[in-house]
């Protein structure tokens, strides 16, 4: 690796190490390589998300990305001068493989945030979900290495999980900025409207919708657990504490009754080093035991 690549990838952990509050938790216990390619990528991801998040117009944010996909497809002809992480993001997918369609799915799910204001059924919202959450999910288990095809679809439902998770964790502030992403026909069947959930109105049609909301999102982190024995051993602890801080996370949703319209729902920094700390023990255990 020479000095350009290796300080693109000092930059990349600068941006993980700031920017990921859950995620780099988990990525510390990986090993040194798939550590650092993950932090190329969360780059990467941070980027697109920065555009969409950043001043103007749709129309504006909509040329950044167009721009920003032109740079992916840069990256991928060995052309990485538009950031300081691409050379690390280029290097990362040519050693494990990694097809650009995955990136360009993701961008495809930022696009969706700037010009849908809402989903009509879980079908549409899943489509969503796929494409900014389960496109990281395949990327990662490229990283993480597998054999076996079932761990695709696993990694799909992971990213799924970590998604609905995240939607019912910042509703109310999603809410207040326009965003419904809760189906309208999720809406209808517990007869709460987007108008209420913008007010922030917590009642029991409001606890009995998240309740459901909760158990759908439940069922994909069952799923997703059968992904962390179909990957290497050296990544599993990762994926195992990756996980468990997002399901960290809808447990404390429940646990408070689905208040979601305060604070942000989140682990504290203790809580998310605990969970770390026991996933870097898992690595000198037999796996079985170590999940115990």
């Amino acid at each position: 690796m020479n000095s350009a690549v290796e300080e693109s990838y000092r930059s990349a952990v600068r941006t993980a190490r700031s920017r990921a509050r859950n995620f780099y938790y988990a990525f510390i216990v990986l090993p040194r390589e798939k550590r650092l390619a993950l932090c190329a990528v969360y780059a990467f991801m941070r980027r697109c998300d920065d555009i969409a998040d950043s001043p103007g117009t749709v129309e504006e944010k909509q040329e950044k990305l167009r721009a920003w996909r032109a740079a992916l497809e840069d990256a991928f002809h060995g052309r990485v001068e538009a950031a300081p992480f691409l050379p690390a993001f280029e290097d990362t997918v040519r050693r494990f493989s990694i097809p650009a369609r995955y990136f360009h799915w993701m961008i495809d799910g930022v696009e969706m945030d700037l010009t849908v204001p809402c989903y009509r059924t879980f079908d549409d919202l899943y489509r969503y979900c796929f494409h900014v959450a389960s496109s990281v999910g395949l990327v990662c288990l490229q990283v993480f290495g597998y054999s076996d095809e079932r761990a695709r679809k696993y990694a799909e439902y992971c990213g799924i999980a970590f998604q609905l998770t995240n939607i019912l964790r910042d509703l109310g502030e999603d809410a207040r900025l326009g965003r419904t992403y809760l189906p309208a026909e999720d809406l209808e069947k517990f007869g709460y409207s987007a108008e209420e959930l913008k007010r922030g109105v917590m009642d029991g049609r409001f606890r009995r919708l998240m309740a459901f909301e909760a158990a759908r999102a439940r069922s994909y982190y069952s799923r997703a657990w059968q992904l962390v024995p179909l990957i290497e051993r050296a990544a599993r602890p990762a994926l195992w504490a990756m996980i468990e801080i997002y399901h960290g996370i809808l447990r404390k949703i429940a646990r408070r009754q689905f208040d979601v319209f305060g604070s942000t729902v989140r682990l504290s920094s203790p809580e998310k080093l605990r969970i770390a700390l026991k996933a870097m023990a898992m690595r000198f255990l037999p796996w079985e035991s170590a999940i115990r």
